[in-house]
């Protein structure tokens, strides 16, 4: 599975939305699930799948589907 792949199957996991909901302007907030819990989730989920440890600037400035995808690349996560 490409790791595109497995970023949207932890969107669509933690999040409890089908492939249809999830875009490019997915942002923090723009959906209910995406909470304050529901983005330490997200974090916890990414870091377990990619087998990485973000660092905390790192989490709070995740705010948006496509902001995730520049900030694995710091972590050597090409999506």
């Amino acid at each position: 599975m490409s790791n595109r792949k497995k970023y949207d199957e932890v969107f669509m996991e933690v999040f409890e939305i089908e492939a249809d909901q999830l875009n490019e302007k997915l942002e923090y907030q723009s959906i209910e699930a995406w909470d304050s819990v529901g983005h330490m989730s997200l974090m916890a989920a990414l870091e377990d799948e990619f087998d990485i440890m973000l660092e905390m600037d790192d989490i709070v400035d995740f705010g948006s589907y496509l902001t995730g995808v520049e900030t694995l690349k710091k972590y050597g996560v090409e999506l």
